[in-house]
C-alpha cells in the first residue's frame, strides 16, 4: 500500500490480493488501519472518496485480485457531530489538541444505543470536540461498561482516531483497572480463554475455549483481605466484560457485580460492580511520546474498600 499526503488529506493505494477476493468493498476498506471501521468506509465511498480501478463502485461491490482502490481520507476535517451537547457528569483527567483522556462516573453510558438515545458520555463530549470513527460515536475509540467507571481516551480529530485505532490493535494502549474480587487469588494470574456471547443466557458473555474470540486478562493481588482481595486487572485485549467474565471463570467474581457475580456474598454497600479503569497509558497519537494518566477510587468504591478493610 502506498499513501501520499496533503495538508487536508491523505490518498492510499491498496492492490487487492487473492485472498481478499470477494470481499465487500466497504469490509475490505473498514479492515484498513487509515480508515478504522466499516461505517468510516461506507462514509468515504457515499462521498466519493473511493475508487476501484478509476471508477466509482458501490459499497457492495466484491473486489477482485489485482483491482487498484484508491481512497482520500481526512486529515483534519470531520463530518459535522450529530450528537446535541448535553450536560452530562465526567471529569478531564488530560487534554491537548489531539486527545482528551475523560474520568467516566458510574452510571453513564459511553455512546448512543438502543435505549440510550441521549444522556451518554458522547453527548457531554459534543462542546469539547471530538473526530473520528463511526458519526454515532464519535471519538470513541474504546469503551466501559455502564457501571464501570473511570478513564477513557476520545480522539478529537479524524487523524488520531485512526492512530489511537492502530495503536489499540496492536496492543499498545495498556488499560489497567483496580477490582475487589472475592475469595483468596494467587498473587498472580493470567486468564487466557476467548470470551464470547453466552449461548444460552444472551444478556451474558461467556469464558471458554469455543466461546469467541482470544481474550487475555492479567491479574495482580494488591491487598489480600478476609474473603476478598483488591487486584490490578490489565487487558491485553478488550472484550465485552472481559474482565467480569474472566474473574467469574476462576471463581473469584468481582464484588457487586449484577451479572456476573457471587449470589448471597457481601457487597459492602454497593449497588454496582466494584471495577474502576485506574490507569491508562497510550503512545500519543502524534508524537509518540507516553502518555501515562491515573485516576483515583471513586467514592462509592472507596467506602466499600473500608468497609471490606474492617471486617
Amino acid at each position: 500500500m502506498t499513501s501520499e499526503q496533503t495538508s487536508s488529506s491523505e490518498r492510499f493505494t491498496l492492490v487487492v490480493d487473492a485472498s481478499a477476493e470477494g470481499m465487500r468493498l466497504d469490509a475490505l476498506l473498514g479492515r484498513m488501519d487509515e480508515v478504522g471501521s466499516r461505517a468510516e468506509a461506507q462514509r468515504l465511498i457515499e462521498r466519493g472518496a473511493v475508487t476501484v480501478d478509476g471508477a466509482a463502485r458501490p459499497k457492495r461491490h466484491p473486489v477482485r485480485a489485482g483491482e487498484r482502490i484508491e481512497v482520500e481520507v481526512d486529515v483534519q476535517a470531520s463530518e459535522p457531530l450529530r450528537i446535541t451537547p448535553e450536560a452530562v457528569p465526567f471529569e478531564v483527567r488530560y487534554e491537548d489538541e489531539q486527545i482528551l483522556i475523560v474520568d467516566k462516573p458510574p452510571g453513564v453510558v459511553v455512546h448512543p444505543s438502543k435505549g440510550h438515545a441521549a444522556g451518554t458520555l458522547v453527548h457531554g463530549l459534543a462542546a469539547l470536540g471530538v473526530a473520528g470513527g463511526d458519526p454515532e460515536r464519535p471519538g470513541i475509540v474504546h469503551r466501559l461498561d455502564r457501571d464501570t467507571s473511570g478513564l477513557l481516551v476520545v480522539a478529537r480529530s479524524p487523524r488520531a482516531h485512526r492512530r489511537l485505532g492502530q495503536a489499540m490493535r496492536r496492543r499498545e494502549i495498556e488499560r489497567t483497572y483496580t477490582a475487589l474480587v472475592h475469595g483468596s487469588p494467587p498473587p498472580a494470574l493470567t486468564i487466557d480463554l476467548p470470551v464470547g456471547r453466552d449461548r444460552r443466557r444472551r444478556t451474558r458473555m461467556a469464558a471458554g475455549p469455543d466461546a469467541g474470540r482470544d481474550a487475555v486478562t492479567h491479574f495482580r493481588v494488591l491487598e489480600p483481605l478476609a474473603g476478598v482481595a483488591l487486584v490490578e486487572a490489565r487487558l491485553e485485549t478488550g472484550r465485552t466484560h472481559q474482565i467480569r467474565v474472566h474473574a467469574e471463570s476462576a471463581g473469584h467474581q468481582i464484588v457487586g457485580d449484577p451479572l456476573y457475580g457471587r449470589p448471597g456474598a457481601p457487597t459492602f454497600g454497593l449497588t454496582r460492580q466494584f471495577l474502576h479503569a485506574s490507569r491508562l497509558e497510550l503512545p500519543h497519537p502524534e508524537s509518540g511520546e507516553p502518555v501515562a494518566v491515573e485516576s483515583p477510587l471513586p467514592p462509592d468504591l472507596a467506602e466499600a474498600l473500608t468497609r471490606a478493610r474492617g471486617r
